[in-house]
């Protein structure tokens, strides 16, 4: 190498250019903003959730205590009376429908009804409305010997019935107890009677190919079944039971009736009469409404109504059918007690 190539300047050496920024894909950018989208959704989504939660936990307290305030109100207005009557007034009991067991024609809601009407100072008469078919012999018989009970107890205070569009069976055992009967002309009474009704399944089964297994303890134990064949032994001790509580209507309505009973060979037959014929008969005493019986008869015309009406349970219970689906169930699956219907 020569010195004049040596004596050259050397050329500095020179720095790599600066990096470009790499630039971001739009997938990447895309793939950012879902996520943004759904971490917002999710928060918003959890305000919402919380914000749901806590009107419910109102409404809920709310309702609990709405509750609470409306079984409270319930129980210290079940079995009052509307008003307070401040002077002397006809007393007022009814009883509607079908009497048995449960509901507004038990003994358990008629007979504390019936105490408070005699027991207050200011009923000067008792008026029992019936408007019945019929129904338990044994409800029915004890609000008869309440009633019998009450009138040795209040001698002064007299106890009638007043009948709308019917009073049979059931419902006549205990108007027979009162004082004096008031009907309408076209009511319907009566039907002094007794039954016991049910269904037997055997022939169908029969049919059906369904074979009944049934293990008892007693001869006479699966009496009434109705997927068993009925035999003559039970029937006629079904009938003797029936012939029993039928005699037991019959001197009850005698011995309410006393001589003003007419009887014929059709009296006791379960017959019903209308309330023109019942007059005739001696099963009524005349005619009359709640409002002409205390103005005329009680002479007190101011009526105060002591009839206990059902609790909050019972009418939600009747509204979704739960009392129907019961009674229903048991009509399937047994025979039903005697009625007086």
């Amino acid at each position: 190498m020569s010195n004049n190539e040596s004596d050259k300047p050397q050329a500095a050496p020179q720095s790599p250019p600066p990096s470009a920024p790499v630039p971001t894909s739009g997938r990447e950018e895309k793939k950012s903003g879902w996520e943004r989208d759904v971490l917002e959704k999710l928060a918003l989504f959890a305000v919402k959730e919380q914000r749901a939660r806590r009107r419910w936990g109102i409404f809920f307290r709310i309702s609990i205590l709405v509750v609470i305030v409306l079984g409270a109100w319930m129980a210290f207005t079940y079995g009052r009376t509307e008003s307070e009557p401040l002077g002397t007034h006809t007393a007022l009991v009814e009883i509607k429908g079908t009497i048995e067991s449960e509901g507004q024609g038990s003994a358990g809601v008629v007979i504390p009804a019936l105490d408070k009407a005699f027991a207050a100072t200011d009923s000067v008469g008792v008026i029992l409305k019936i408007n019945s078919p019929g129904g338990s012999p044994v409800q029915a018989g004890m609000i008869n010997d309440e009633i019998t009970r009450l009138r040795k107890a209040y001698p002064k205070k007299p106890i009638y019935v007043v009948v709308e569009e019917v009073c049979a069976s059931g419902g006549y055992y205990i108007a027979a107890a009162a004082d004096k009967i008031f009907v309408n002309k076209a009511s319907l009474i009566g039907s002094v009677g007794v039954l016991m009704d049910g269904f037997g399944f055997t022939g169908l089964m029969d049919k059906l190919g369904v074979e009944r297994r049934l293990l008892t303890a007693g001869e006479n134990k699966s009496f009434m079944d109705p997927f068993s064949p009925q035999s003559p032994k039970q029937r006629e001790y079904a009938q003797s039971m029936l012939d029993e509580i039928h005699q037991q209507f019959i001197e009850v309505v005698r011995q309410g009736r006393g001589t003003r009973l007419k009887e014929t060979p059709d009296t006791f037959s379960g017959l019903v009469w209308t309330g023109s014929k019942a007059v005739e008969l001696g099963l009524a005493d005349g005619y009359g409404t709640v409002d002409s019986v205390a103005r005329d008869v009680i002479k007190a015309e101011d009526v105060v109504d002591y009839t206990q009406t059902e609790n909050l349970s019972e009418r939600v219970l009747k509204k979704f059918g739960v009392a129907f689906g019961a009674g229903f169930a048991k009509t399937m699956m047994s025979s039903a007690p005697p009625q007086l219907r």
